[in-house]
């Protein structure tokens, strides 16, 4: 029997809200969950992309991740994954690196066989190019087999990844399908195959309400269980949430009544403004809550307001700016390409020449994966071309 921990999207690096601790505590759950794979004695750990937050990310990110693996490399408990979207390039990964020193295993379309099990692996494919992209695999002798991917697949919520073509295209067939990208943990049954997304190991937005933690996947011989699924919870980083639905009369008193109801001591405050009530300072409740012990206090007003006949209605997040920016992108429909230059020029920790260099890099990256369709309609395919 093959016994694994089934976790991703770690977004190690991600110094959410421009708080260091916030780093630290992306780093800290990642942490806990090697610990768990060294105690409990699995027998592997299967990351299912986005370890990193950043395509690029820091040194003392990746020092960190080394020395985080290092301990799961002397217990002879192999680490298993493949790349998200959050890190990946054109050319070389960060799981190469670590592969190379012995860290960790990239899976592919050979088998990685674990006990009793083959795990597989598939990278995070661009929505442009998974109707061209090949889903044979290595053939296994193994008494099970899963799939390891990333991306929002089918029947989950806002997928855009057909499941059933890709099992059907599949030259194995696959007991469970471990699979990251969405944050949200859920497990469904497609025919006789298991899909299960882990869920992130932190809070990477102040959507994800429910605790964070990852799966334990079991595969067994005995044909009543063949997969078996269940759920770790993780001690990370409090949240305290407060939604203020106002009355007409309410205002930042009210919202500061709700406060004192909460302990706030070092947690992350989430104020959610809703109703109608009066006009709230965001900064004046973001000082009270810090004030009264929070880590750090953020306000979402989610109230529309009027500014005339014609306005359009506006829904004003204060609790992550990029969050809100993100999903205003989201409504706009871009590609993928345009929504990774938005993020480059959100990216306040770059200096204006690496904003510029880095939207290059991935204007070079799109030209060189299209080069083919552009010489025919007539495209740019250089940066100079574009430009």
């Amino acid at each position: 029997m093959a016994r694994v921990i089934h976790t991703g999207d770690t977004h190690l690096g991600y110094q959410q809200y421009h708080a260091p601790q916030r780093r630290q505590d992306f780093l800290d759950a990642f942490d806990a969950v090697i610990t768990d794979a060294i105690d409990e004695g699995v027998d592997a750990v299967v990351h299912a992309g986005d370890l990193y937050h950043d395509r690029q990310p820091g040194l003392r990110d990746i020092l960190d991740t080394i020395a985080l693996l290092r301990p799961l490399q002397d217990a002879g408990i192999p680490f298993l994954a493949v790349v998200g979207n959050h890190e990946g390039t054109r050319d070389a990964q960060w799981l190469d690196l670590f592969e190379t020193l012995g860290l960790a295993e990239r899976l592919d379309d050979s088998p990685r066989v674990v006990a009793d099990t083959a795990f597989y692996g598939l990278d995070y494919v661009p929505q442009s190019k998974r109707d061209d992209h090949d889903y044979t695999v290595a053939d296994h002798d193994a008494d099970h087999a899963a799939l390891v991917s990333h991306g929002l697949f089918t029947p989950f919520p806002y997928a855009n990844w057909d499941l059933d073509a890709v099992l059907a295209d599949a030259t194995v067939e696959f007991d469970a399908v471990l699979l990251g990208d969405n944050h949200t943990p859920d497990t469904t049954q497609l025919g006789d195959t298991w899909v299960t997304y882990c869920g992130s190991t932190e809070r990477a937005s102040a959507s994800e309400r429910d605790p964070r933690g990852y799966n334990i996947v079991s595969f067994s011989s005995d044909a009543t269980t063949d997969v078996a699924i269940s759920r770790k919870s993780l001690n990370t980083r409090e949240f305290v949430f407060v939604d203020a639905d106002l009355g007409p009369t309410d205002g930042t008193a009210f919202i500061q009544e709700r406060l004192r109801e909460r302990a706030l001591d070092d947690a992350v405050v989430v104020v959610t403004i809703t109703g109608d009530g009066d006009t709230v300072t965001p900064a004046e409740i973001e000082r009270f809550g810090d004030d009264r012990g929070a880590l750090l206090t953020r306000v979402n007003d989610r109230r529309e307001f009027d500014t005339g006949d014609d306005a359009p209605d506006v829904d004003v997040s204060f609790a992550d700016p990029d969050d809100a920016v993100e999903q205003r992108v989201r409504d706009l429909g871009l590609d993928e390409p345009a929504r990774d230059v938005d993020r480059i020029v959100r990216d306040d920790t770059l200096a204006d020449a690496a904003v510029r260099e880095r939207v290059i890099q991935r204007a070079e990256a799109v030209l060189d994966d299209d080069a083919d369709a552009a010489d025919d309609d007539g495209r740019p395919t250089t940066v100079e071309e574009f430009q």
